[in-house]
């Protein structure tokens, strides 16, 4: 298989900065979201690798104050019924007809016609995405899986651009649908937000006026098409063939671990490899090198594994991590 965005290269003469542009957009979410710096370079690592992500942690961590500030940083294209961002509130009681869109009876051309929903947009935020019917799963998985929906007998393509924000709490799982393997293998990453630490806490106690008056004022510091473009620089990050190697030797560890009785698939694999080239970019660099392999491989397998017990889930991949790390360092391949 192919990397599909390195498959359509920049003209050189219309390349971006890439590192002054990412920049601009980390710097600029940071001004909603303090003190997590590294949960905004994964999010960005994750939109510029083409994919999806899962955020989980507890009611009040800023995971949707994300979601927003990110896509308000983001100029939209043109058009009447271009929309950038859209918020889905998941509940039980969720049809897929409501993120699809339905035909409605045209009274005056007596006909139907389709109504858009919520999913033609560019950054999608599926909010507790959990406490939503299997039904409803399935018809975002196709939209995130084949960037198109289908609603009756007609298939329509999505925005070129389209990337999913999903969010679950961990508590109060009751009466929620856990997602299946099928749909976690559709997310690149999933992180945890966390709580920030006192001192910063303190500063935005100190300063929550000015951050609420910084959502409603960001600007916006980077275009549809810059998107696309730093899409399409992070599919020609160089990448070494010793990390690739250690990409397929961590996939297929989790599928012999004696505490794993799931482990990690091609496609897996694939966005890894994806995740690792976007995220040298976030870092500045234009190859990958062997810290980024330890930085994400935990956001980009985790949620992807099923673990045998409780024991397992803390060990098991971080073994795997350190012992292909460790193999990576003597060779010292940029040194």
């Amino acid at each position: 298989m192919t990397d599909a965005v390195s498959e359509t290269p920049v003209p050189q003469e219309s390349r971006l900065d890439a590192t002054q542009a990412i920049g601009l957009l980390v710097n600029q979410v940071e001004k909603v979201i303090r003190g997590k710096r590294g949960q905004i370079e994964l999010v960005a690592t994750c939109l510029l690798a083409g994919g999806h992500i899962l955020m989980e942690d507890n009611p009040g961590t800023g995971k949707t104050v994300l979601a927003r500030t990110l896509a308000q940083c983001i100029t939209g294209g043109t058009g009447e019924d271009h929309v950038l961002f859209k918020r889905i509130q998941f509940t039980p009681d969720l049809l897929p007809m409501d993120l699809i869109g339905s035909h409605i009876f045209d009274d005056r051309n007596k006909e139907f016609v389709f109504k858009k929903g919520p999913l033609f947009c560019n950054v999608l935020l599926a909010d507790e995405i959990n406490r939503a019917s299997p039904k409803v799963q399935s018809a975002l998985l196709e939209a995130m899986a084949e960037h198109q929906v289908t609603p009756g007998d007609t298939t329509l393509k999505l925005e070129q651009m389209f990337f999913t924000i999903a969010t679950q709490n961990p508590i109060e799982m009751e009466g929620t649908y856990p997602l299946p393997a099928a749909q976690l293998d559709r997310f690149y990453m999933k992180i945890f937000f966390g709580y920030v630490d006192e001192e910063t806490e303190m500063n935005i106690y100190r300063e929550y006026l000015d951050i609420a008056r910084n959502l409603v004022e960001l600007q916006q510091v980077l275009s549809m098409q810059d998107i696309l473009e730093l899409q399409a620089q992070a599919g020609s990050v160089f990448v070494h063939e010793e990390i690739v190697r250690a990409v397929s030797n961590i996939v297929r560890q989790t599928r012999t671990h004696p505490d794993i009785s799931l482990g990690a698939s091609t496609r897996a694999g694939i966005a890894f490899l994806k995740c690792l080239r976007a995220y040298a970019l976030v870092k500045g660099r234009t190859f990958v090198i062997e810290d980024d392999v330890r930085d994400i491989t935990r956001a980009v397998l985790e949620h992807r594994l099923v673990y045998r017990n409780k024991d397992g889930r803390q060990k098991a991949l971080e073994g795997i991590i350190v012992k292909e790390c460790e193999r990576l360092a003597k060779l010292r391949l940029f040194s």
